[in-house]
């Protein structure tokens, strides 16, 4: 997103359709990373003019392990673009750009399986998330 931050807006919109978590909750995450205050970034994979597929890294995604972070969230790709990769290559972008700045390792939560060991994530252990009767698959990539 640093690439393109006029973005932002149009992004942060997107992410809260996706997941409903606030607009400005993106906007702020998405804002401190565009002035360069976290490397916990945001990733867009773009058709046109149209967003088909993102996700962010942030502290922690809603989760009760406070002391494991950052977190890859938000992961979503349009249905219409699925299996085409494109999940899979942000999620390789964002480990490699990660590294490259001396973070590592990341983690992420998630109840699918088999999707993220594809890309060289391994289960890490069970988290409780934020106001969820039952417990979450956390991810680790070293």
């Amino acid at each position: 997103m640093r690439e393109k931050p006029d973005l932002k807006d149009m992004a942060a919109d997107w992410f809260h359709k996706k997941w409903g978590v606030p607009k400005d909750a993106y906007l702020e995450c998405m804002t401190a990373y565009l002035n360069k205050e976290t490397e916990n970034g945001w990733y867009l994979c773009m058709l046109g003019d149209q967003i088909v597929g993102g996700l962010g890294v942030i502290d922690n995604d809603f989760h009760d392990r406070k002391d494991l972070s950052p977190n890859v969230c938000a992961v979503y790709t349009e249905e219409a673009h699925r299996g085409q990769g494109i999940a899979g290559n942000l999620l390789n972008l964002v480990v490699e750009n990660m590294n490259k700045k001396g973070i590592a390792p990341i983690y992420l939560v998630t109840d699918h399986t088999g999707f993220y060991e594809r890309y060289g994530w391994e289960f890490y252990c069970m988290a409780q998330g934020d106001d969820e009767p039952e417990q979450t698959r956390l991810y680790i990539h070293r």
